[in-house]
């Protein structure tokens, strides 16, 4: 069954069972549930040709994109992935496992530890985003450059409400 026969019948199931009910906004973020879960499928498909899974492959663009030669402290990389959690010490000792990242200490302070990508890490990178890049566009290709701008704007409104949101309950 498609999304679109799958959501009409549960819109038709909630008219049936409780028409004085608005389920629309039921609807709205089952949609964007199930098109998150689709994306991050498709990419995770990728991700696991090369041993990789999502949490990983940022943690590796982050030090690809963000780190200075040296490399990052743990907590300065928690801030700038884009997929936060508590796990990043996990992430960091699988990477590390793996060959593709470096923990060296700190310089002047043994409590500290800075994360580097290796020569094999950056090679993975550079080979692999090409092809990552390209998927994503592919995802993507059924929209036009309109309605990708539009996507955008509503998706950064979105984001902007729920982080709002969050900050506020902790």
């Amino acid at each position: 069954m498609n999304s679109r026969t799958f959501l009409t019948r549960v819109e038709e199931d909630w008219q049936a069972r409780r028409p004085d009910l608005d389920a629309s906004p039921m609807l709205r973020v089952l949609r964007l549930t199930r098109l998150g879960a689709r994306l991050q499928a498709q990419l995770d498909r990728l991700l696991k040709q090369h041993g990789l899974n999502a949490a990983g492959w940022d943690l590796l663009l982050t030090l690809y994109r963000s780190a200075p030669p040296e490399g990052l402290r743990p907590g300065e990389l928690l801030s700038r992935c884009a997929v936060n959690g508590p796990a990043t010490s996990n992430r960091i000792a699988r990477l590390s496992a793996l060959g593709l990242i470096t923990r060296a200490p700190h310089p002047t302070d043994r409590r500290q530890a800075y994360v580097r990508l290796n020569p094999a890490g950056l090679a993975l990178v550079e080979a692999l985003l090409p092809d990552f890049l390209a998927l994503e566009s592919g995802l993507l290709q059924v929209l036009h450059p309109a309605q990708l701008t539009e996507l955008d704007r509503l998706t950064e409104v979105l984001l902007d409400h729920l982080e709002h949101q969050d900050a506020d309950h902790t």
